[in-house]
């Protein structure tokens, strides 16, 4: 695993929390110079989610045509996530911080225990700004201690991804299947389609999110990684999903890699589990038709992705700017724009009544189903989201497993780190 590339950051929380009470007031840097309309140059830190380069270009454009004055510079904060926090968290040891930053699922928490990012509940009613149009479950999942810390923007889900040729000469219904069981049924008849030069089922390996697909699996067996701030992967329900998963492994069912929509797009693997988020992707990249399904296990779907955050180091006019600049990134018009161009989940309830929208969706049917599993989501495991180094702790685990090692014995490993993390660097600061 390559913790320094896949999320580092996150796996260096301990050293970074040793440093919070400097952290969070340094960094403030001073403040751009204003603009002729007051509006200021807004510092917006991105890795573009599914390659939304030119989408965000599009929609700053439209904001800056819009407010006068306003100005934003899009800067390359990473090509993923967790190096956008590392990049965030360079510049809150000394340096001059952004105004926005992308903050995704397993980063944002840990920046908002150590005081580093803005609450906005505050910021956004002093603009006259309301939420309530916002989705709750993607809106709520930003809250701690009663306040939220960003506002959702580049909102996913995993889907099933399946490739209708190979379902149809396996003999299978069109579909994704209901349960992992049921996908246990299938992979013989799919192996035996594919040959021994692909795959029934492509996966991200531990360093590239396998932990955030886990939990769909986990979930739908009864298990959980944690229940509140208890850890739980060696409960006998979870350990039981991690088996499941190595018996696929051992079976030659599934393989894990990097980009599993690579692989999925180049025809290479029968089905794969992939981020909505992917899905302008492979839509462009594969050559063949495909389905879309929801997760196996009714309501065993968690939510993941970024939102947007502002923060706490800098003076009230940068603020003020960055408030006025993230609503519009998240408003009805620029979640349709970002969303038909990346396969992301509108984050506006409204969105789903705009014309342009509605439209969009009859015609994509594979997005429609990623709008209709939101109902059936529950927000992640702190686990793996708020424990410092959770995501890649749990991953590495998970690769321990589908190389064969004890499933009981390494889950324990994994239940006793998680703990300590959470004793030592959450409780004493909730």
């Amino acid at each position: 695993m390559n913790d320094l590339t896949r999320r580092g950051f996150l796996g260096l929380a301990g050293a970074a929390g040793v440093a919070a009470g400097l952290a969070a007031c340094a960094g403030s840097g001073s403040s751009p110079t204003s603009s002729a309309g007051g509006g200021g140059p807004i510092q917006f830190w991105s890795n573009h989610p599914g390659t939304s380069k030119d989408t965000e270009t599009k929609i700053i454009e439209a904001f800056q045509k819009a407010n006068p004055g306003f100005t934003v510079s899009l800067i390359d904060g990473g090509k993923n996530y967790e190096e956008v926090a590392q990049k965030f968290n360079a510049a809150l040891a000394g340096g001059q911080l952004p105004d926005v930053i992308v903050a995704s699922d397993v980063t944002w928490f840990n920046f908002a225990l150590n005081k580093q990012l803005a609450p906005l509940d505050d910021l956004l009613a002093a603009a006259g700004l309301k939420t309530d149009d916002y989705v709750d479950a993607l809106y709520n999942d930003y809250t701690f201690n009663g306040k939220h810390y960003a506002l959702p923007f580049a909102r996913s889900t995993p889907l099933f991804y399946y490739n209708k040729a190979i379902w149809s000469a396996a003999g299978l219904p069109d579909r994704g299947p209901a349960t992992w069981a049921e996908f246990k049924e299938w992979a013989p008849k799919l192996a035996a389609v594919v040959g021994a030069d692909k795959v029934p089922l492509q996966m991200a390996d531990g360093s590239n999110y396998l932990d955030w697909y886990f939990q769909n699996m986990a979930w739908s067996m009864g298990g959980q990684l944690s229940k509140e701030w208890t850890a739980t992967a060696s409960d006998p329900k979870t350990v039981a999903a991690g088996t499941f998963l190595q018996e696929l492994a051992k079976n030659k069912w599934v393989k894990f890699s990097k980009s599993p929509d690579a692989e999925f797009s180049a025809g290479i693997a029968a089905c794969a589990l992939q981020s909505t988020g992917t899905l302008g992707g492979i839509t462009k990249n594969a050559k063949f038709d495909f389905g879309t399904a929801f997760l196996p296990g009714d309501g065993a779907c968690p939510t993941g992705g970024a939102g947007v955050a502002i923060p706490a180091g800098l003076s009230d006019e940068r603020k003020k700017n960055a408030v006025k600049f993230i609503e519009y990134l998240t408003n009805v018009e620029s979640t349709v724009t970002f969303t038909q161009a990346t396969g992301y989940m509108p984050v506006r309830k409204s969105a789903l009544n705009n014309d342009a929208e509605k439209a969009f969706l009859e015609k994509n049917p594979r997005a429609k189903v990623a709008v209709q599993q939101l109902a059936k989501t529950r927000s992640q495991d702190n686990a793996r989201v708020l424990v410092p180094g959770g995501g890649a702790r749990i991953g590495k685990a998970l690769d321990q497993i589908v190389q064969g090692q004890d499933v009981a014995t390494v889950f324990a490993a994994l239940d006793k780190e998680t703990q300590a993390a959470i004793d030592s660097q959450i409780k004493p600061k909730l």
